[in-house]
């Protein structure tokens, strides 16, 4: 069970150090606040590279995202007993990972009065509330995510340099498409957090925003299948 093992504290390292940067950029008081957007998406690659370098650690494929075993059930014969195990350890680990944060930071919740703000440390929101291209832009942004990240691994660069390209990889994700919606690109990422909001003590916080929940799942589940598929038909093994 090392591999499911994995899963779950590279995923909880992941929100650990996403969320995290996030925290520090918009909560008062905080020595990061108003860092800007460069900080948050810089922080979220590096935190896609020690996810994934501690999944592997432990035994782990290093997905620390749903999608990702999505597309090898439909492309690797992956079981898909397997793939919801993963899955399940996946969203387990966010929530892990969101209750740090909250540990992290917790004299400074209660300095934050925007209940916006303190949810945004937690899951996605859209700038512009608009499901269709709010679904849309979460799919293609996860389509990239899977399409260019399978060209990484099929032309042999799936050793050291894997975790560092796909951690760079997300963070031009963020920087090019993720603007719209926060790019959640990972259901559990959304998922964990949210759920993690809803439930603990968080001073001052507000509702978790259920309305919109759904589309950080159905978007990039969406846009990993269309990339996983175009993927096995256009990228060339090494």
């Amino acid at each position: 069970m090392n591999d499911v093992l994995g899963e779950f504290v590279g995923t909880a390292v992941l929100i650990l150090l996403g969320n995290g940067v996030v925290a520090g950029a918009l909560l008062n008081k905080s020595k990061a606040q108003n860092a800007g957007w460069m900080a948050i998406t810089a922080g979220w690659a590096f935190a896609v590279m020690a996810g994934v370098y501690t999944a592997k650690a432990i035994g782990a494929p290093g997905y620390i995202n749903p999608v990702g075993p999505l597309a090898a059930v439909l492309t690797a014969g992956l079981q898909v007993d397997k793939a919801l195990m993963f899955a399940a350890s996946e969203v387990a680990g966010a929530f892990v990972g969101a209750t740090l944060v909250w540990l992290h930071y917790f004299p400074h919740w209660a300095e934050t009065p925007d209940p916006e703000l303190k949810r945004a440390c937690y899951c996605t929101a859209p700038a512009i509330r608009h499901f269709p291209a709010n679904v849309f832009g979460e799919a293609l942004a996860t389509f990239v995510l899977v399409f260019v990240g399978t060209a990484v691994v099929e032309k042999g660069i799936n050793g050291a340099l894997a975790a560092p390209l796909g951690g760079a990889l997300v963070w031009g994700i963020g920087l090019s498409l993720g603007a719209t919606t926060g790019y959640a690109i990972n259901p559990a990422r959304d998922l964990g957090p949210r759920l993690a909001h809803a439930v603990l003590p968080i001073a001052g916080k507000g509702g978790s925003d259920w309305g919109y929940a759904w589309v950080p799942i159905v978007g990039p589940f969406v846009g990993a299948a269309a990339g996983a598929l175009a993927a096995a038909k256009l990228v060339v093994s090494a």
